[in-house]
């Protein structure tokens, strides 16, 4: 049956999915989570890593930092998965409760409508510490949903938890006709601490099949197993066989079941399940009899094989330990066809290979706010660039129309200034972010940038000489507002040097440099930056900028910038992100409450 588990070994092309859930117990991430990722992590062979996370500590004090920067285990994920390829597609956070999405950079395109959601249950639905958190998008057509759940604890709270998580499904509902519900989705994903126990069974009996490896005997007494046979909101979920010992509850830094006062009895805590919707979604196509054809002809639905399903026992730092699964997805056909494509220059060695030309199918709907950018392999996000250029929606830049049967191809063009062009050689990718579509839709094979002609500005050894030059540190700076109307270049932008953070102290001398102030009306030049760096991005229509969450996408700001100290505390209170999304015509509508998807 194509919905049954898999060994490992066996051969499989179809999208490789890689969930992973763990209750971290307020743990601080330790050093190193590769392994949590597979033996495969770095070959490729892996489409998209799914990281839930439950109980990061969400104390008044690190809710606030969270708020002005990138939380711990966010940050350790993107370093480690960064470094092979993937890029952060997604990230939606409700208190404890984290979810995180990555693909790699080549789906990109093929990643649409992308939306995030996030239900509360605890105290009664005003407090985020227990609920779910998910994210949506269209894979290669088909709409797949990942839900990442943090349920009522302790035995006796079964009906609470099959409640909690009826009532997250009926409140997560999404834009858009194809699948407003979770359950409306091909596919959906449902994992985290769903806290299920085994019933009956004393502690002692649990713990001596464990020692005896009869697990088969505790799954028959599972609250989870039972339930699927008698609850109809569990109906069509599958999962596969628990052939790892229980996950909870152990002594933090050992490998031993609970020896405190509680003795909490071991159990399957932590879950991976998934459902597949009965019909797949429709062959897109105009000839409404066709597609009820060809969809039937190519079998509807997707299919869903997992390969593996295990528990990753080596970690310490939390009393859970993490739970991973693989799965192939088949589609029976795939939406492959970009709405953008780059044409570009397969070495830039000078500075006139930085003209880039896009071609734009009718089908898409473009913005003002809309942006090519330069990636160093290897970027964690949309706005972990080197330099963009605006995109703009306006005819100035465009070169032809084309017409095809099907529909109309315009051709524009940009163009990168000499100071926006990287100044380390190496492998870049172009990308073209979609403001409406809140994703990048166009990626490039990757391509050798080398070195590049330094731009420099006069170095005067005399700071007191009378044109004001002084030898200053590079502190944090903001960003210019590339301002229309003030600048021949105004659809242009080139990367600040660092986030800008107003109250940042002086960091320390290690990593500052020695640059001559620039004369009056002159732009600073450029200094390179790391990748890890984050961006502040401003509209052409917007010179200020706008209080919202780092990884909301329209989100124009670094981290920090702009958010200030009284409306990050209210936001860790409430543990939510209530962020302010500027429009395309410059000004400011109400953002959807949480909502940071890439």
């Amino acid at each position: 049956m194509e919905n049954q588990p898999q060994t490992e070994g066996e051969t499989d092309h179809g999208f490789r999915v890689h969930i992973v859930t763990w209750n971290v117990g307020s743990a601080v991430p330790p050093d190193d989570v590769t392994s949590l990722f597979g033996p495969h992590a770095g070959d490729g062979s892996t489409d998209m890593f799914i990281i839930g996370l439950q109980e990061m500590n969400s104390m008044i004090n690190k809710r606030l930092k969270d708020a002005l920067f990138h939380d711990q285990w966010s940050e350790l994920c993107m370093d480690t998965l960064s470094r092979f390829g993937y890029v952060l597609v997604a990230s939606q956070r409700m208190q404890g409760v984290l979810l995180l999405v990555f693909s790699k950079f080549c789906h990109l395109p093929f990643l649409r409508g992308v939306q995030t959601e996030k239900t509360r249950t605890g105290l009664g639905g005003y407090w985020g510490n227990k609920g779910g958190v998910s994210a949506r998008m269209t894979m290669f057509g088909h709409p797949v949903c990942f839900l990442n759940c943090h349920l009522p604890a302790h035995m006796r709270n079964l009906e609470q938890r099959m409640e909690d998580f009826e009532s997250i499904l009926q409140q997560q509902q999404f834009d858009g006709a194809t699948a407003s519900g979770v359950l409306d989705h091909d596919v959906v994903f449902w994992f985290g601490d769903l806290n299920f126990r085994i019933e009956d069974y004393d502690i002692h009996v649990v713990k001596s099949a464990i020692d005896s490896n009869k697990l088969p005997l505790l799954w028959e007494r599972d609250q989870l197993n039972i339930a699927k046979n008698s609850e109809s909101i569990l109906d069509g979920f599958l999962e596969g066989p628990l052939k790892f010992p229980p996950t909870y509850k152990f002594d933090v830094g050992t490998h031993r079941y609970d020896t405190s006062s509680k003795k909490r009895k071991p159990a399957w805590t932590d879950r991976i399940l998934w459902r597949l919707r009965c019909t797949g979604s429709p062959v897109p196509t105009h000839n409404a009899a066709l597609q009820r054809g060809l969809t039937s002809w190519l079998g509807g639905a997707t299919k869903v094989v997992q390969h593996s399903y295990r528990s990753h026992m080596g970690y310490t730092c939390s009393d859970h330990k993490p739970v991973s699964a693989v799965f192939s997805l088949h589609f029976p056909f795939k939406v492959d066809l970009p709405l953008v494509t780059l044409e570009y220059e397969k070495e830039w060695t000078k500075v006139s290979d930085a003209t880039v030309r896009f071609t734009v199918r009718s089908s898409f709907q473009r913005s003002s706010w809309d942006w090519v950018a330069i990636y160093k392999v290897g970027f964690k996000h949309h706005k972990d660039y080197v330099a963009y250029v605006w995109a703009k929606a306006d005819h100035g830049s465009q070169i032809i129309t084309l017409h095809t049967p099907t529909c109309y191809l315009s051709i524009f063009s940009v163009t990168f200034t000499e100071e926006d062009l990287p100044r380390d050689a190496g492998e870049y990718i172009l990308g073209f972010y979609s403001n409406n579509m809140n994703t990048i839709i166009g990626v490039t094979l990757p391509f050798q940038v080398r070195t590049l002609p330094a731009v420099f500005l006069p170095v005067f050894s005399d700071v007191s000489s009378e044109d004001d030059s002084t030898l200053v540190l590079l502190a944090p700076a903001s960003s210019r507002s590339p301002s229309p109307g003030k600048s021949k270049h105004h659809h242009r932008h080139r990367r600040s040097r660092s986030p800008a953070h107003s109250n940042t102290p002086m960091p320390s001398l290690q990593g500052l440099s020695l640059h001559p102030r620039p004369l009056e009306g002159l732009p600073s030049s450029r200094s390179p930056c790391s990748a890890a760096k984050k961006e502040r991005l401003v509209s052409p229509q917007d010179t200020l900028p706008s209080p919202i969450s780092p990884l909301t996408p329209r989100s124009p700001v670094s981290p920090g910038g702009g958010v200030s100290a009284p409306e990050a505390l209210i936001a860790a209170i409430l543990g939510e992100h209530r962020p302010t999304q500027v429009t395309p015509t410059g000004g400011r509508s109400p953002g959807k409450t949480g909502e940071t998807s890439l």
